[in-house]
Order: C-alpha cells, then structure tokens, then sequence
C-alpha cells in the first residue's frame, strides 16, 4: 500500500449549477461506487462537500468567508495515499464529477513527520 498522502481540493466557479436528473444520479452514483471500491487502499479520507460561507481567521480577526466574488471556492477535499503525484493525480482524474467544466482539483503532498 502506497505511504504518500496527498490532500485534494475540489475547487469550482460560484454560482448555481443544473442538479442531476435522477437517473443521471443513480449513474453517477453506480460510478463512484466502482471508482471507490477500485481505489479503496488509497482513499484515506473520503473527506466530503463543504458548505458555502464559514469564517475567515487572519491576524487582525475573524470575518465571515469565503467571499462571493471569489473567482473559485473549496467545495470539497479528499487524502489519497499513492507512491507519487502521478499517482495521485490519476486516482484523483478517475473519480467520477471531479473533472468537469467549471472545476479545478489542486492536488498537495502531505509533510510526513
């Protein structure tokens, strides 16, 4: 089993996107699920969607956050483990909805102590 974590985050444009017609999600939940069984050594953290807003914390405070004229938000994250970014990177292209118009992934190797 691969020992490198990386952290991925889900980024994608503000705004209000199309939901999925229902036998567009069963599609792509039958997808995932073989995509998540495919890859389950190297899911450490299924990690998940993040809700909008939060709080910003800086030197200077707290401010509510992120903002809505940001060109991009974290949606979601995932840690993958794989013995190189390559292979982090391809784990990460093969999971259903990741890539996709609209979206970036930035992917992050995790200091090991």
């Amino acid at each position: 089993m691969p020992t490198q974590k990386y952290f991925v985050f889900l980024r994608s444009v503000p705004g209000k996107q199309e939901p999925p017609s229902p036998a567009q999600m069963q599609e792509m939940s039958a997808a995932f699920k073989s995509w998540r069984d495919r890859f389950k050594a190297n899911i450490i953290d299924m990690g998940g969607m993040l809700k909008p807003g939060g709080r910003v914390l800086t030197a200077s405070g707290v401010t509510d956050g992120p903002f809505a004229e940001a060109k991009e938000v974290v949606g979601g994250y995932m840690v993958v483990a794989a013995d190189s970014y390559e292979g982090a990177v391809e784990i990460t292209r093969q999971c259903p909805g990741v890539v996709r118009p609209g979206s970036s992934v930035e992917i992050r190797e995790i200091v090991s102590q």
